[in-house]
């Protein structure tokens, strides 16, 4: 009851003091990309309740459309003015909406889209029995996703695989020891991570010997195939007894925001 309310307090406080720079990126947003506003995407909440999760629009219209829910910085779908917001965490302060209205919390595991959400096994399944929040230890941990990702030959894969796993191991560790004291934690160590921007724990990935050898398999994959299309005499060894095999594509980028 005693969060609910420090919710409600914080997060009515923080709209009326961010009301002017709130309006400020919303007409930035309209005046360079057009409408909408924000994006509104599909979430699962508290005990499974799907909602929309509000962020300032940073990616063309439709991009859901165009692609899925996981984004490296270098997707294509991002707008000039998307990548500045979401360098500075901006495009995430309407969630402070989603706060006032119950669906969210300040402090809690990122609310996640449903086919991520129905991996969940066993006891992780506890992770939907509190309220979802704007930050958290999975949050702080993996900081700037979108960096990372960037440095993967299948960001989807690298998401499902290495990403997500940690990330529901440290939503599980919040929801069963979960206090005041740690939510204060967590609030003081995100804005210690906007201002200064540390390198998230997360990126401690690229130096997994598997990852390692998943990047370096795709790469040698694409420039395989890239060297077959250009040399002489291709389509005669793919129809030859030495056919090289198929080249698995990477899945396309998907947007979870």
């Amino acid at each position: 009851m005693l969060k609910r309310v420090t919710d409600i307090i914080v997060s009515a406080i923080a709209l009326v003091v961010l009301l002017p720079a709130l309006i400020a990126i919303a007409t930035v947003i309209l005046v360079c990309d057009g409408r909408p506003l924000f994006y509104r995407g599909v979430r699962i909440g508290h005990f499974g309740k799907p909602f929309r999760l509000l962020k300032f629009r940073t990616m063309v219209a439709d991009a859901e459309r165009l692609g899925g829910s996981t984004t490296a910085d270098t997707d294509v779908r991002i707008t000039r003015i998307g990548r500045i917001l979401r360098k500075h965490k901006v495009d995430e302060l309407p969630q402070l909406i989603n706060v006032l209205l119950g669906e969210m919390s300040l402090v809690g595991p990122r609310p996640e889209v449903p086919e991520y959400v129905e991996l969940l096994r066993g006891a992780e399944q506890l992770i939907l029995t509190v309220r979802p929040g704007i930050t958290d230890w999975a949050a702080l941990w993996d900081a700037d996703e979108g960096a990372l990702l960037v440095h993967a030959s299948d960001p989807e894969r690298m998401y499902v695989d290495y990403i997500r796993p940690e990330k529901v191991k440290l939503q599980l560790q919040y929801v069963q020891a979960r206090s005041l004291w740690t939510d204060l934690r967590i609030l003081w160590k995100t804005a210690y991570a906007i201002a200064f921007k540390p390198t998230p724990p997360a990126f401690a990935l690229l130096g997994n010997d598997t990852l390692a050898t998943l990047q370096g398999a795709c790469t040698a994959a694409v420039t395989s195939s890239t060297s077959d299309r250009s040399s002489p005499g291709t389509q005669e060894r793919q129809n030859g007894p030495e056919r090289k095999p198929d080249v698995v594509r990477p899945a396309s980028h998907k947007s979870r925001g």
